[in-house]
């Protein structure tokens, strides 16, 4: 077969990834685009502001590009036969057995309803659970009550991850379920929270904590040997940087937060990892799920899982244009129609295209400003795009 990307391609591919690398831009960066056989990287700048240089290895915070994982985590787990996907999660979770729901999102915790139905499996992969993050959220002039509530739990998940804050999973879903639900289960789409659940919820069904079940039933298959919830490689971790109208703030440095093995460790967070080893979960998908889901699990985790009626009350501004699989965006319009994948808020963009074949993956090491990706993200995939035959 002959070569899909270009000797052209990838010179410009190269040069808009240096474009945006600089210490008052993206201090450093690992870029990858793959198109079948062929694998193309680009490390350049540095680990940290006059640090030593990225190199193709380095290890990146990626934030909620945990989150397809976890979703491949959970569908092996259903391949085993340990719960269903539209099981109510009760019997593994009594602590979200009975919830409430609020009548008014921005209201008093004590105003609520009970739920319509029970959750499901499918609805946290769905993020349609009850619980998350909403556009209006950020909107509103003074924190509502349930987000006061969720800061003072530690629950850090309506907000940025925080590993070392967050308390152990028993206890972190006895807080969760605690609190009151935002809306009815299957009702409308809330970001992160799902996943967070879900490791808890893998976590009870494997008798093991989650980090295990992540590295045996995925990890370990696919040989990503970088991949995990904290490490001691800290000489290759980049620092995580904070964009600030006086420059860049160091958000956590090497030998912070993700050094040290997390009492929780966050299924929609946690995770550190490699652009190689992102790219071998890549094409684990590409090629039909083997060795750690069947094809049946891989079509469903990359397809638009959203009713029309859940698209028209999502977060807009946080899904711009596309639509949710399991754990991760799918593209359901235009050129890039059905591919798939998801961004991390720390500086990272995980993106898998199975009818063009290619995989893009851009680590950095700087916090996105918006909900929307940075510009270095979306410019390195559009070369991407452009490097194909």
């Amino acid at each position: 077969m002959a070569d899909r990307l270009t000797k052209k391609g990838v010179e410009e591919f190269a040069a808009v990834a240096a474009e945006h690398v600089g210490d008052d831009k993206v201090p450093g960066l690992v870029a990858l685009v793959a198109c079948g056989e062929q694998t193309h990287v680009e490390a350049l700048g540095s680990l940290s502001v006059g640090g030593p240089p990225v190199e193709r290895d380095s290890l990146f915070r990626i934030a909620s590009t945990t989150k397809p994982l976890t979703a491949a985590t959970t569908l092996a787990l259903v391949g085993e036969g340990q719960f269903e996907l539209d099981e109510p999660v009760e019997r593994l979770l009594p602590e979200l057995s009975h919830p409430e729901v609020l009548r008014r999102m921005d209201g008093p915790l004590e105003d609520t309803v009970p739920t319509h139905r029970p959750i499901t499996v499918r609805d946290l992969l769905t993020f349609t659970f009850g619980f998350g993050m909403a556009l209006e959220t950020f909107m509103a002039p003074e924190p509502w009550p349930i987000v006061t509530a969720s800061e003072e739990l530690h629950l850090c998940t309506l907000g940025p991850p925080d590993p070392q804050v967050q308390p152990d999973p028993d206890t972190w879903i006895a807080a969760l379920g605690f609190l009151p639900l935002l809306a009815h289960p299957g009702e409308r789409w809330l970001y992160n929270t799902g996943a967070s659940v879900l490791g808890v919820l893998a976590a009870r069904a494997a008798r093991e904590p989650f980090a295990d079940v992540l590295r045996t039933r995925v990890l370990e298959p696919l040989g990503m040997s970088d991949t995990s919830m904290w490490t001691t490689e800290t000489e290759r971790l980049a620092t995580s940087y904070i964009p600030t109208d006086h420059g860049l703030e160091v958000g956590d440095p090497p030998d912070g937060a993700w050094s040290k093995q997390p009492a929780f460790g966050d299924a929609a967070s946690g995770l550190v990892s490699t652009a190689d080893d992102l790219l071998a979960f890549a094409r684990m998908l590409l090629r039909g799920g083997s060795p750690v889901l069947s094809e049946t699990a891989v079509e469903e985790m990359t397809s638009d899982q959203l009713t029309a009626e859940q698209k028209e009350r999502d977060g807009h501004g946080v899904l711009f244009g596309r639509s949710w699989a399991f754990c991760q965006s799918v593209i359901t319009h235009g050129p890039r129609r059905g591919a798939f994948g998801w961004d991390g808020g720390l500086g990272t963009s995980w993106l898998v295209d199975p009818s063009r074949d290619p995989a893009v993956i851009v680590l950095t090491q700087r916090m996105f400003e918006s909900p929307e990706p940075p510009r270095v993200h979306t410019a390195i995939q559009d070369a991407a795009y452009r490097a194909l035959r």
